[in-house]
């Protein structure tokens, strides 16, 4: 008998019982050092991204100071009513998307180009070198970028005299609104592409390099591995940071188009997006709730595009959807 109970399996908790509170009590004494380091990083998140939820509210409420949130009376959808009623709201919404496409199509590209050029240059000084002088330009305050501008396309720039002097006209580049999508495309792949490569190279550096070893033994040059191995193996990381880029397309870059643009109403065709719409509405109006109304607007939508664009991703690619 005591054999028969000696070789008797032992019975474990359930999975779900041992992952309990207890359970989850313990692996945080456990670790409680690591959990520790997080805390700053949890409590920026709480304080930043969760806490002003509350002001969500300010969305559905004829907003006043005096009164604050909980006072002001409710307003249903008043505040959304004036977005979608402004005679311009085709024209913003247009301008808002094509140009999220094409920051996004062209940085991501770029971003891809660097990351091989990187990791193609096998000095450590001229690697390092290079990639410094291309991810410097994300550090630079769209407020300079928009005076080097100034001096470049300006008036008496150094493109409009070089124009007028070879006989051509003054392209007026701050009154033709037609050139902007393409200065704004250059100055947002010239700010963001080498610094979005460092995901690219941290990917390429993590190949299995038997790989690269087994194609040179076949003959394959330089860039047949590139387009054989490492562009089909980068396919997964691409789309994936496409993914989470798309989240953002309802949002247009108010510190570059602002910095750039300001209150220049000659490039509103072209230039004028739906966050500068909301700051010069906000500034004319004191309307706190309508400028709510559409950021909600725009988180709303991005979070429905990310789902949809994933689970597209899912059918087509799935290793490289987020969730």
């Amino acid at each position: 008998m005591k054999g028969k109970a000696a070789g008797k399996p032992r019975k474990t908790k359930a999975y779900k019982e041992r992952l309990g509170f207890r359970g989850g009590f313990r692996e945080l004494w456990k670790n409680k050092f690591l959990y520790l380091m997080t805390a700053p990083a949890i409590l920026w998140m709480l304080v930043f991204s969760y806490y002003p939820m509350y002001g969500v509210l300010i969305a559905f409420k004829d907003f006043s100071y005096k009164d604050g949130i909980w006072g002001s009376p409710w307003a249903g959808l008043k505040n959304f009513e004036f977005l979608f009623n402004y005679n311009g709201v085709a024209r913003i919404f247009t301008n808002t998307i094509v140009l999220n496409i094409i920051f996004l199509v062209c940085t991501t590209v770029t971003s891809i180009l660097l990351a091989l050029i990187f990791v193609e240059i096998k000095r450590k000084f001229y690697n390092r070198l290079v990639q410094t002088i291309a991810i410097f330009p994300h550090f630079v305050s769209w407020a300079v970028a928009a005076m080097f501008m100034s001096g470049i396309i300006g008036s008496s720039g150094i493109v409009t005299n070089l124009v007028i002097r070879v006989g051509g006209e003054n392209p007026s580049f701050y009154n033709d609104p037609t050139w902007w999508p393409l200065i704004l495309t250059l100055l947002k792949v010239w700010q963001g592409a080498g610094y979005g490569s460092i995901v690219y190279v941290a990917a390429i550096t993590g190949f299995d390099q038997g790989m690269y070893e087994a194609a040179r033994v076949d003959g394959a040059t330089r860039m047949q591995q590139i387009t054989r191995i490492t562009l089909p193996l980068l396919k997964t990381t691409a789309i994936m940071l496409t993914v989470m880029g798309i989240g953002k397309i309802f949002n247009g870059d108010f510190g570059m188009i602002y910095a750039l643009v300001g209150d220049n109403a000659a490039l509103y065709s072209t230039t004028d997006v739906i966050d500068t719409f909301v700051y010069r509405a906000l500034r004319e109006l004191n309307n706190l709730g309508m400028s709510t109304a559409t950021s909600l607007f725009q988180s709303v939508v991005g979070l429905i595009m990310v789902f949809v664009t994933n689970k597209i991703t899912k059918k087509i690619e799935p290793e490289a959807a987020i969730f």
